[in-house]
């Protein structure tokens, strides 16, 4: 085994494995699911702080458009003043990606499983881990491994994909659940999109750029991401009526449940997470504040002196 085996595909295998041996009858598809659930219940802690850092770097977009027209065109200089913004308020532009870096490898790894338990058998014993071969169910399967069962509840075969070299043998199962895929794929994306405050398209910014016209950053993002929302699912659909039956079912699922979840977060803690994107630009807002109250106060003292030299007694 390389070290991607030993480190990722062999505890998914495992795991896996172990959820299998527990359904009664024995259902892929069942303990695919229960899996998938337990994977994204896993990945919560790093969902949360996705769904702040998203919401705090929408709170510094102000701060943003404020340094690009300071910089005047200077893209180092605003560069590294955009990082300096980001050190400042403990924010990453990148760790919002984070979920995705993880589960990457899980669904290359899962890939990999499926293809053990489905047409390369010969290598259940050497992937199961030494303390669970002597476990019932588990045994019995390294002994026969045949005796496998693909199906999810009896009849859908996750083995198979979508779409195959016969253009008239498609499965519609697997098809329903690639188009569910991209629906649900949607759904997720549009959760945490930025809200676009104008009707710009694409092309109008582009040819504003063309005339000298700077754009804001934030609706430059905002532009990009809406075209994102609605070109990922088309291409999540293809790719997904081309991959096993158990992918597509692993990747549904999870999106029902990261739908699930972002619900929840964006719901239940909406307070937290505004609180902790308002401290983010705290310092900023207490800067203004300080400067406005130095002015008034200064503005206070100016009156002050002129009022006490109007009313000092004259000499007749």
């Amino acid at each position: 085994m390389d070290i991607f085996q030993v480190f990722v595909a062999q505890p998914i295998f495992n795991l896996l494995f172990v959820i299998y041996s527990l359904i009664p009858g024995g259902d892929f598809g069942i303990a695919l699911i229960i899996f998938t659930v337990l994977v994204r219940f896993a990945m919560w802690p790093l969902l949360k702080k996705q769904l702040h850092q998203a919401i705090a770097m929408q709170k510094l977009q102000p701060e943003l458009v404020r340094i690009k027209k300071e910089t005047k065109g200077n893209k180092q200089l605003e560069g590294a003043q955009m990082m300096e913004l980001y050190k400042k308020h403990d924010v990453s532009p990148f760790r919002s990606i984070g979920i995705l870096f993880i589960q990457l490898p899980i669904f290359i790894a899962l890939y990999e499983v499926i293809q053990i338990f489905t047409s390369q058998r010969g290598q259940i014993a050497g992937f199961t881990y030494g303390f669970l071969k002597d476990i019932g169910p588990i045994k019995d399967l390294i002994a026969n491994p045949n005796q496998f069962n693909e199906k999810m509840l009896g009849f859908l075969d996750l083995s198979k994909q979508a779409i195959t070299s016969n253009p008239f043998a498609v499965n519609v199962f697997i098809l329903i659940l690639a188009i569910g895929a991209a629906v649900t794929q949607y759904m997720m994306s549009k959760q945490t999109a930025p809200k676009q405050t104008s009707n710009k398209r694409l092309r109008d910014v582009m040819n504003e750029a063309a005339e000298g016209k700077q754009s804001s950053q934030g609706e430059m993002n905002a532009i990009m991401m809406n075209k994102m929302i609605k070109f990922l699912p088309i291409m999540m659909f293809f790719i997904m009526i081309n991959l096993p039956g158990a992918l597509v079912l692993y990747y549904t699922v999870s999106n029902i449940v990261a739908v699930a979840q972002q619900g929840s977060i964006l719901k239940g803690d909406t307070k937290e997470m505004i609180a902790i994107a308002d401290y983010v630009t705290e310092p900023v807002q207490n800067k203004k504040a300080t400067a406005k109250a130095r002015a008034k106060q200064a503005t206070e003292a100016n009156i002050t002196r002129i009022t006490a030299k109007d009313t000092s007694p004259r000499k007749k």
